[in-house]
């Protein structure tokens, strides 16, 4: 008989938007992820999968490349004609990386969409995701720090954190590390277990360590390692927190600020294709070093 834990995790995508390699980057790690001899294998955009009982699925952001995701992973895969294991996605911001993957959903399937106001307002005022067949895919507006059930015996709880709005919306210089609808994590609870999945985050605040101080694990925003490592790499012109993600290392990093929460696993994932933690050197081990894992598609942890 085939045991079953009280939580089940996959890491879908464990890339940042873009994934890797990004499909007009020629860095070096997107060169290697390009290389078949190479250690580093490609990674898919960012998105994870909960269960407790193997058989019924939560998605946590609709990835564009969710379909190569479910071919990657048996678990989400259909077992009869016109079936999913998959019975609801959990929105955590507006990001074209967390929501491109909704229009692959189209084919007449139901499930459960749930997102804040702010990210559902995004849906419902663009008429592509239309395609979403209303009668079948039904729309849940969540308020922050209202518990949900993504899935039976599994509790959820949206949390603002510091952001910003998707990129698309900006108009100007926009604010930044704000506490809104916009940019969310999610707490999930089944049994005595308790993990968050951050994707995105501006700065770890006193607030948000204390919530994730002693949970079991934390999947956490690795954009990138160092706050200048678009502008040093010749990739960008933005640091990391004017994009809205903290960095790794540094003052203010999550290295040090996630370090001392007592988190038995802390794992790293919307990993930027620049992030040099992707592959072996002083970066990676700087990081597993202190405790904490890099995430990688197909990454699977069971409480």
């Amino acid at each position: 008989m085939k045991q079953k834990s009280d939580l089940r995790v996959i890491v879908l995508g464990a890339a940042a938007g873009g994934g890797l390699p990004q499909w007009n980057c020629g860095c070096l790690n997107c060169a290697l992820a390009r290389d078949q001899a190479s250690s580093l294998r490609p990674q898919t955009q960012s998105s994870l999968a909960a269960s407790v009982d193997g058989e019924t699925w939560a998605v946590f952001n609709a990835s564009p490349d969710i379909r190569q995701q479910i071919q990657a992973n048996r678990p989400l895969q259909p077992r009869r004609l016109r079936h999913s294991p998959i019975s609801s996605v959990v929105l955590t911001n507006g990001d074209i990386d967390h929501l491109a993957g909704l229009l692959v959903l189209r084919e007449k399937q139901p499930f459960t969409l749930f997102s804040t106001g702010a990210v559902g307002r995004i849906i419902a005022e663009n008429s592509v995701f239309g395609v979403l067949d209303a009668k079948l895919v039904a729309r849940r507006t969540v308020a922050i720090e209202e518990p949900f059930s993504p899935l039976p015996s599994l509790e959820a709880r949206l949390f603002a954190v510091p952001g910003k709005v998707p990129l698309f919306l900006e108009s100007g210089e926009p604010d930044l590390n704000i506490e809104s609808e916009n940019t969310v994590g999610v707490e999930l609870r089944a049994g005595s277990r308790r993990v968050y999945y951050i994707p995105g985050c501006g700065m770890l605040n006193d607030a948000l360590a204390a919530r994730l101080r002693d949970a079991d694990a934390v999947f956490f925003d690795g954009t990138l390692f160092s706050d200048d490592e678009m502008i040093v790499t010749g990739t960008g012109h933005k640091t990391g927190r004017r994009m809205g993600h903290m960095p790794i290392a540094g003052e203010g990093g999550s290295l040090d600020a996630l370090g001392g929460l007592d988190i038995p696993r802390k794992i790293y994932v919307h990993i930027n294709n620049t992030n040099p933690i992707w592959r072996a050197g002083a970066e990676r081990e700087s990081v597993e070093g202190r405790g904490f894992e890099v995430g990688f598609d197909g990454m699977e942890v069971r409480l």
